[in-house]
């Protein structure tokens, strides 16, 4: 046998003790394999495709997709990319976040989209004219269908601070468009002292900044609600071939799985001005974000999704292939719930196209597999409250009803995520090491 073998073993030992310890359940073959790979991956930046589906992306990320819903991602895919223009804008779709690692997140929250956008135009103020008209003509033509509802745009800063209903707004943040204010190209609100205050949608697009499509699909052959959300990297390219990020920053590719081979050829293009320091830089995004959950907005299994990311790219493949177990966990389902009583809150809208009968629909989803994972006094209580739920969702005039059980029920069910997290997490002596040294700094 050789080293790298016997190291890989002695690795699985260790993580099939602090497995067996914990309660958590973990395929001996399926973890080698992993091991195994990763540890041939590590030194490899190179992109792999899959011949038979012509999916592709980075080595280590496509470890972690499986094909097997990769159809429905297409549906879903078609609801949320952009269009090609010829000699203007390329674009290239790719899954991200836990849609890109359903071989191990069984139970994945959303579906998350990440799309390369590149612009060809003479200047930078007429690449920033075509993102503005085609984020708006995306919006519009996609405002709603048979199974989608537009949520909201993030396109572009509020210039000044801004109040809104009663949602004050500072200045340098992103705007969040409705659907109303998308039709109109404009926002009005008033500033904090009370002037009749009026953005519009051309007014920002000299600075795009954080480019993002939120929907709320409805399934028709899964039955299933999720909400599907597209992030953009927009990209200029001028006459001379220099390519610049329209945002001042061009994402790396380490949680992207491309969604169709015809796109190699501008993805393979914009990776070349990816920044050298790509990988350190997105190492220590992920870590801003894991001290953000372990002391702002305490969420453990936010915290375990990063911490897996952070872990499998700086070879910490102990830690790594620990945490991917606990994502096909039962009680990892509650993740998924907690997300789409959100979704359900979301879709319930005055003209939503997404039907009652849909949204009833998926609520019974969700009291089932409430059901499933838990039992006692804790399924009581969060039945109890998607029962709310639904009689809420039956009376047309009770939105107000509909968002305060759906934020009750998200609580309690964000709790014992929190919980089931916490306690796996702490349990293992290097990974508690690690959040302590954020916890306490």
């Amino acid at each position: 046998m050789s080293n790298t073998s016997t190291d890989k073993q002695i690795d699985l030992e260790r993580i099939m003790e602090s497995a067996k310890r914990l309660g958590v359940e973990i395929e001996e073959d399926e973890a080698l394999q992993w091991l195994t790979s990763m540890a041939s991956a590590k030194d490899d930046d190179n992109i792999t495709m899959n011949t038979r589906t012509g999916v592709f992306g980075h080595k280590i990320s496509m470890l972690d997709f499986s094909d097997k819903e990769l159809e429905y991602f297409k549906r879903v895919g078609r609801i949320v990319e952009f269009e090609d223009i010829p000699g203007q804008v390329e674009t290239a779709l790719a899954l991200s976040g836990s849609s890109a690692q359903s071989k191990i997140q069984s139970y994945p929250g959303d579906c998350d989209y990440f799309e390369r956008v590149n612009i060809i135009a003479p200047t930078h103020e007429e690449a920033c004219s075509i993102l503005a008209r085609i984020m708006l003509e995306k919006s519009l033509s996609s405002l709603q269908g048979p199974n989608f509802q537009l949520i909201e745009v993030k396109y572009g800063s509020y210039p000044v601070d801004m109040v809104i209903g009663d949602q004050k707004n500072r200045a340098g943040t992103p705007i969040a468009w409705r659907s109303d204010q998308l039709k109109a190209g404009k926002i009005e609100g008033f500033t904090p002292e009370g002037s009749a205050l009026t953005v519009t949608w051309q007014e920002v697009s000299s600075d795009p900044g954080w480019c993002k499509l939120d929907w709320v699909v409805a399934d028709p052959i899964r039955k299933q609600l999720a909400n599907a959300s597209n992030m953009l990297d927009v990209t200029w390219e001028a006459p001379d071939g220099k390519i610049s990020p329209l945002d001042g920053y061009l994402d790396p590719y380490f949680q992207e799985i491309y969604l169709d081979a015809a796109s190699v050829p501008i993805f393979s293009k914009l990776a070349q001005h990816v920044s050298g320091n790509a990988l350190d830089d997105y190492v220590s995004a992920l870590e801003r974000e894991v001290k953000k959950y372990l002391t702002k907005d305490i969420n453990y299994g936010k915290v375990a999704k990063r911490m897996y990311n952070i872990f499998r790219l700086t070879g910490r493949y102990e830690e790594a292939s620990f945490l991917r177990e606990l994502f096909d966990e039962p009680a990892t389902m509650l993740y998924q719930v907690w997300s789409l009583i959100r979704t359900i809150d979301d879709a319930s809208v005055p003209g939503s196209s997404i039907t009652r009968a849909q949204l009833l629909q998926s609520t019974d989803n969700l009291i089932l597999a409430v059901i499933k994972t838990l039992e006692g006094e804790e399924e009581t209580e969060i039945v109890s409250h998607l029962l709310k739920l639904r009689d809420a969702l039956a009376d047309t005039a009770g939105k107000q009803i509909l968002t305060n059980q759906a934020e009750i029920a998200r609580s309690m069910v964000i709790n014992l995520v929190n919980n089931f997290f916490y306690e796996r997490l702490t349990a293992l002596p290097t990974i508690k090491e690690y959040i302590e040294e954020f916890q306490n700094h």
